[in-house]
């Protein structure tokens, strides 16, 4: 879940198209269409759902941006691989004193703005003080410990810190670390000036985005001369899209029609990991959903294993942190498939015949619910369902904390910290979780952080804190000409600088 209702808003768009993506991985043997050699002067189509409602990464919310315009069109000191791991960008190296409070970055030679503008340490202090700053600037939360930053050199930047944050290099890699020209005066909502391997082309809004490559880039030239981005946002007008030869590759293939692609024998279909956690949540702060027992009782209803078929989201996850983020571990053996330990679990909470409410915004469909009310029923439990309208359930549920369980996919990464809060809407308090939530964001090893954040995320799961039906997964189809086109984390950014096609 992101921390701002605005930023919600549209990734709950985008995460019910998640929802529906399969885990299968089968595909047909492509047929061979070409040699196999990269064409430079290719252009990539690229079918995406979700389309922007302006270009504005600075000041509006939105999956949709981060997922085209993330390294592409702009770029931060750092960024991060498919699998979250921290890398170098603007940045050719950085320093982390022993406090783990001041951290000093050097910039890349010869790297400019698409107006041919030169980057200096200047550009990225004017960025990253309008995100300290200024509660409008997207990413401003994550500047909240910082106490300075500062140019000593052209090419050189020192951020410091209040206290040490194991998290705060990693949020460098989101859009509080992208950087903007100082002093800019491009209207970001139409147009763009970043410092990224490929510019703006055009727009055409409710049918595509074209990108076109930069020749001038600092690094390694885009492989591909054009990229269309064409937004479909029907998932059976996609795939005929993809069988027209409109697409080279498909993004949030339904699985339902994923075999009329791979019939076909043309396509490629590929399976990726994400961060989204299909979260059941209980109000821990509210009756009976305060009992600890109910809530055990609710997990152990759950055939897991079965959900998962159902929607075809991915992999079983059962507890707070996923594989892609740190302090993941197989908690699978707490909460066993058991509906005859569930019946006597909520007989002596003294809930026989018990009847709960579901809210659950109205894009993620049918299914989860479905398997919800018909595993609860098995255990006495009557399941209502209410279904309401994205902004209702920020209204309701998110704001207000007025629920019992509600479902929705919390998508971001390294949010943890959700847990450790206990005015989040999950109404969970734990002083010893929020106590080593606090301890890893302080310890300055990688490693001891994830211990600590682990020690924390099984407390979770056994406190029963909520139910964690699955991890998502992305299902992207491909003709053969594509390669290197990104297979994980494409939800929330498609890295294109290494992308080629093929000549047919």
């Amino acid at each position: 879940m992101f921390r701002r209702p605005t930023r919600l808003a549209l990734i709950g768009a985008l995460a019910a198209v998640t929802l529906a993506l399969s885990a299968c991985t089968g595909t047909a043997e492509p047929k061979p269409t070409s040699d196999g050699k990269p064409d430079p002067d290719a252009s990539l189509s690229v079918g995406l759902v979700l389309e922007p409602s302006n270009l504005d990464i600075r000041h509006t919310s939105g999956a949709a941006l981060e997922q085209i315009l993330f390294d592409n069109i702009y770029e931060g000191l750092v960024t991060r691989t498919q699998d979250n791991k921290i890398e170098n960008r603007l940045a050719s190296d950085y320093e982390m004193s022993s406090d783990g409070l001041t951290y000093t970055f050097t910039l890349n030679e010869g790297v400019t703005f698409h107006d041919g503008t030169a980057l200096t340490s200047a550009d990225v202090v004017s960025s990253y003080e309008a995100v300290r700053t200024d509660e409008s600037v997207q990413g401003h939360g994550d500047f909240a410990g910082v106490a300075s930053v500062t140019a000593t050199d052209p090419q050189t930047v020192q951020i410091v810190l209040t206290e040490p944050n194991q998290n705060f290099l990693f949020s460098l890699t989101g859009r509080a670390g992208l950087v903007f020209k100082n002093g800019d005066t491009t209207d970001l909502k139409t147009a763009e000036n970043g410092t990224g391997p490929f510019t703006l082309g055009s727009w055409s809004k409710g049918a595509s985005i074209t990108f076109e490559r930069f020749d001038e880039y600092w690094g390694d030239k885009a492989g591909v001369k054009q990229v269309v981005f064409h937004y479909i946002p029907d998932f059976t007008a996609g795939v005929n899209a993809a069988l027209d030869g409109t697409l080279d590759v498909l993004t949030a293939v339904d699985p339902n029609l994923v075999e009329q692609l791979k019939e076909t024998g043309e396509f490629t279909v590929t399976t990726g990991r994400t961060t989204d956690k299909g979260t059941l949540a209980f109000n821990n702060a509210k009756a009976p959903l305060d009992d600890e027992k109910v809530r055990e009782a609710l997990r152990l209803a759950i055939d897991h294993e079965a959900l998962v078929e159902a929607v075809g989201a991915g992999e079983t996850m059962f507890g707070p942190i996923p594989e892609l983020d740190p302090g993941y571990q197989d908690l699978s053996e707490q909460v066993p498939y058991d509906p005859a330990k569930a019946k006597e679990l909520l007989e002596e909470a003294g809930q026989k015949d018990l009847t709960l409410t579901l809210t659950i915004p109205t894009f993620y469909g049918t299914t989860v619910p479905q398997v919800l009310i018909s595993d609860f029923a098995k255990v006495g439990v009557t399941l209502k369902v209410n279904r309401v309208e994205f902004p209702t359930w920020l209204e309701d549920v998110y704001t207000n904390h007025d629920y019992e369980l509600s479902f929705v996919l919390h998508v971001e990464p390294r949010d943890f910290g959700n847990w450790a809060n206990p005015d989040y809407y999950f109404g969970y308090d734990n002083a010893e979780v929020q106590q080593l939530y606090a301890e890893a964001m302080a310890e300055l090893d990688p490693d001891e952080s994830a211990d600590l954040l682990a020690q924390a995320a099984k407390i979770v799961s056994e406190d029963d804190a909520a139910d964690w039906l699955y991890n998502g997964a992305t299902l992207t189809a491909l003709l053969p000409v594509v390669k290197g086109f990104p297979k994980d984390s494409i939800n929330s950014r498609i890295d294109l600088l290494g992308v080629t096609r093929a000549e047919d």
